[in-house]
């Protein structure tokens, strides 16, 4: 067998993996065999072995391949975003609010604010006063972008958020399907998205004027960049998600969760992977500390927010409490679904363990789902902070992906209308904040 006078050009990631290359088991060319691009045209690329880190870092798919993966993205987002309004409008009493109102109702007003005024000088008190909650609680970087969005197009501040809050829901979808794709497949991808933005029961707040869809968008982005080992445009975007909510702790752990698997794996320090670690612990710290220089106080958000909210971190003591009361009485619509949902949003997490998911993608989205039982605040706002969790929608995601097209059809079907009815019940019936 004749000896190659230099070895191959192989197309590899500058971070790839020691022993990255065709997958366990995969049958060898016959001996003598030419390489299977060894006649390719002057001047063509080679394309990369599937299973190598080039095979990965493009996804594996085709320019054919993506087109058809933006087109199921964008029907998606169409048809679940064009659903949700239209039930929500159904639910809209005649003599209410419009379904315009519905979107910017409760937090959605302090960051139209934001983005009209400004943040205020100070703390704010009641007519006894109490120190009361203000718009400082509220992190900076979706108003900011609705104040650039409203400045460019001319909209008003209320239009804009909601413009906002629709682009970073299509962009979450894009990411979330990429990310799912390379993870599990297709079908699961697909599956995955519609369960996100149509069945999750409070999946209308992702088209309301709050931040979740940008952080999100940001969170899903992050991952995605996670997996193809773009360390710093993974470390700027979770510095991003902590100038967007302060859930951002989870994108943070993520991060380092990535960053310490690559270094093992490698066996050496490389700067790239500890920088985005640095960048993804900076944004939220950024914002605490800029409330405190304006107010004068180091613990000033956090006083906002105790104040405003009654938020702060008692390891779910409130949240058991609930359950209690809740299982043991049974009183009230929303407190049993509520209680029901959340239940099994933890089952669905604690499955994806057993699944084997992908280490960062566990970690983020368990951490979201730590964050939300763990804190104080209010019962029925947990499935609107669970909603960018992700995780816990995969085991269904892949039991979908295996079952027949037409029982994963309607089940998705079903699914997708308990999911619009649920969220319209919550912005239209419900009376409290979500």
């Amino acid at each position: 067998m004749p000896v190659p006078t230099s070895p191959p050009i192989l197309a590899t990631p500058r971070d790839a993996l020691p022993g990255d290359g065709p997958e366990p088991g995969a049958p060898a060319p016959p001996e003598g065999a030419p390489a299977p691009d060894s006649r390719r045209a002057p001047g063509q690329r080679r394309a990369p072995a599937p299973g190598s880190g080039a095979h990965r870092a493009t996804g594996g798919r085709r320019p054919a391949g993506r087109a058809r993966s933006v087109l199921v993205v964008g029907a998606v987002h169409a048809g679940s975003a064009l659903l949700h309004l239209v039930v929500l409008a159904l639910m809209v009493p005649p003599d209410g609010a419009g379904v315009r109102d519905r979107l910017l109702a409760w937090d959605a007003r302090h960051f139209v604010d934001i983005a009209r005024d400004g943040y205020p000088a100070g703390f704010t008190h009641g007519p006894d006063g109490e120190l009361t909650g203000n718009e400082l609680a509220f992190f900076p970087l979706y108003p900011l972008l609705v104040r650039a969005l409203a400045a460019l197009t001319g909209l008003d501040a209320g239009t804009a958020a909601v413009a906002t809050a629709h682009l970073a829901l299509a962009a979450a979808l894009f990411a979330v399907h990429a990310l799912l794709a390379r993870l599990y497949g297709e079908r699961v991808a697909l599956a995955g998205i519609v369960l996100l933005a149509g069945a999750q029961p409070m999946a209308l707040t992702f088209l309301m004027g709050y931040s979740e869809s940008l952080f999100l968008a940001l969170a899903a982005g992050t991952l995605l960049a996670l997996h193809r080992r773009a360390w710093l445009t993974a470390g700027w975007l979770a510095l991003l998600c902590g100038l967007t909510r302060p859930a951002a702790l989870a994108v943070a752990l993520a991060v380092a969760v990535a960053a310490a698997q690559h270094l093992w794996r490698s066996r050496r320090l490389t700067a790239r992977p500890v920088a985005a670690v640095v960048l993804a612990c900076a944004g939220t710290p950024a914002y605490l500390a800029w409330v405190g220089a304006r107010l004068g106080r180091v613990d000033a958000w956090f006083r906002i927010q105790q104040a405003g909210w009654g938020t702060r971190w008692d390891h779910g003591a409130a949240f058991a409490r609930f359950l209690g009361e809740t299982l043991r009485r049974g009183e009230g619509w929303v407190p049993v679904s509520t209680a029901v949902l959340v239940l099994a949003v933890l089952g669905a997490t604690a499955a994806a363990w057993g699944r084997g998911a992908w280490p960062p993608l566990l970690v983020y989205g368990t951490a979201m789902v730590v964050l939300a039982v763990g804190q104080s605040n209010y019962y029925h706002c947990k499935l609107r902070l669970l909603a960018p969790a992700v995780v816990f929608l995969v085991p269904a995601a892949r039991a979908l992906a295996g079952a027949r097209p037409r029982t994963a059809a309607g089940v998705l079907a079903g699914a997708v209308l308990f999911g619009c009815w649920y969220g319209a019940y919550m912005v239209t019936a419900w009376p409290y904040a979500i």
